[in-house]
């Protein structure tokens, strides 16, 4: 492999296919919606990302100058969810970079988009993946690229030894959700090109949409917390904003796309919103935090009450997975319903370094604080406490006990994972 020192980014088309779904949603039904995104870095890095400053901002000025190929539009286009007018959107779209300000806070890096969001919405996934593919260069490449093909030949070791099993009903399915915070662009593509060579029976797409046109294979993706987010801060009562999202989202797509998100504001309080009507409109739900045992008993048990065949609906699962740990969620729920398992960083980068927990998340919409309370309490995020306190009010969740005033803020690992292995 070559060119580590092209730009990370050199396609528009290399973002996870939620974007492009979310980016059309809000480009259609809220298009002057003003919101800010910012980064966060949740554990500690081996040295201040603020030493990443003037290659951040190098990557960005490259970033802003690109713009969507005739072909990248062709495939889209190609896509039966994506609209025309959207592809027409894109055809004349450009990143402003007057739009995205990097600077360093000490050793912090920090990186804040700000503007129309149907403008800043896509910043994320090239934002993370350029902080993450900068950070690993400084390490040895050599000795990543040795251990990380090692761990993926163990990997795919283990799932030849798992066909071996008698089958359990639904069939195993997983897919790549590595993009953000992968090793690198050449690395990525090498791990996605082996297993879809080697596994089809088992790697079924990923979100990562040129990887997907450029392989043959299926995008995957359909919303993300900034979505449903968005309506805490919309022309609906924010006690209704999760029903809104949905009610507007299957308006939108007409039967495309059907797996939703349950974690904004918590599992429970998806689940009073997640009534027979969506419940039949949408083909499943995605987990993103909490125990996913847990998790998965709670949707069982929601559709055995509406009286709906789980079998004929869908379990994603996306928090922080392994193959061992999909493997243990597969065997358990498998002869129940239907199974996804979307893998990311310990696909994409489980090189033997210890990697970064970065995200880049919507924290405010038309001047208001917008929120995420997850089932895993470390992984919620807002700067405002009182909005916080005000939104855990309404949806009646209680405070998590935790240590500290930080802890919602700042965030951690899932508690049920660590360090990616196969």
């Amino acid at each position: 492999m070559s060119g580590e020192r092209r730009p990370v980014i050199s396609s528009l088309l290399e973002t996870d296919l939620y974007k492009f779904t979310m980016w059309q949603a809000m480009l259609h039904r809220h298009p002057q919606t003003q919101a800010e995104y910012s980064f966060v870095c949740r554990n500690a890095p081996a040295y201040p990302l603020a030493e990443l400053l003037d290659d951040v901002n190098r990557e960005l000025d490259h970033l802003c100058a690109l713009s969507f190929a005739a072909d990248e539009l062709a495939y889209l286009g190609g896509l039966r969810f994506i609209k025309s007018d959207f592809v027409d959107f894109l055809r004349i779209f450009r990143f402003q970079r007057d739009f995205i300000r990097a600077r360093a806070d000490g050793p912090h890096l920090e990186i804040i988009a700000r503007g129309p969001q149907v403008h800043v919405m896509g910043f994320e996934i090239y934002v993370l993946a350029i902080v993450n593919q900068l950070y690993f260069r400084r390490f040895d490449r050599t000795e990543a690229l040795r251990t990380g093909r090692e761990r993926l030949q163990a990997k795919l070791a283990q799932l030849r030894d798992f066909a071996a099993e008698p089958a359990r009903g639904h069939p195993f399915e997983f897919f790549d959700f590595g993009l953000r915070r992968r090793f690198s662009g050449d690395w990525h593509r090498e791990v996605i090109a082996t297993l879809a060579a080697e596994l089809p029976q088992y790697f079924k797409g990923t979100s990562n949409v040129l990887l997907a046109r450029d392989l043959g294979l299926v995008p995957i993706g359909t919303m993300a917390h900034e979505y449903l987010q968005t309506f805490q801060a919309l022309d609906v009562r924010l006690r209704d904003h999760q029903k809104a999202a949905l009610e507007a989202w299957v308006q939108e797509y007409r039967g495309d796309l059907g797996v939703a998100l349950t974690d904004v504001v918590g599992m429970d309080a998806f689940l009073a919103d997640f009534d027979l009507y969506f419940a039949k409109l949408f083909d499943g739900l995605r987990h993103d935090s909490g125990d996913p045992v847990w998790w998965g008993e709670k949707a069982l048990a929601h559709y055995a009450k509406l009286r709906i065949d789980a079998h004929t609906k869908r379990l994603v699962f996306s928090d922080s997975l392994n193959i061992t740990k999909a493997l243990e969620l597969y065997r358990h729920f498998a002869d129940r319903t239907q199974l996804g398992f979307g893998i990311g960083t310990s696909l994409s980068n489980d090189m033997g370094l210890r990697t970064l927990h970065i995200v880049m998340k919507l924290t405010q919409a038309n001047g208001q604080p917008v929120a995420k309370l997850s089932d895993s309490p470390g992984k919620t995020m807002c700067d405002d406490q009182t909005f916080l306190a005000y939104l855990r009010q309404v949806f009646g969740i209680p405070a998590p006990q935790v240590a500290g005033p930080a802890a919602d803020k700042q965030g951690s690992e899932a508690p049920w994972t660590s360090t990616p292995h196969p």
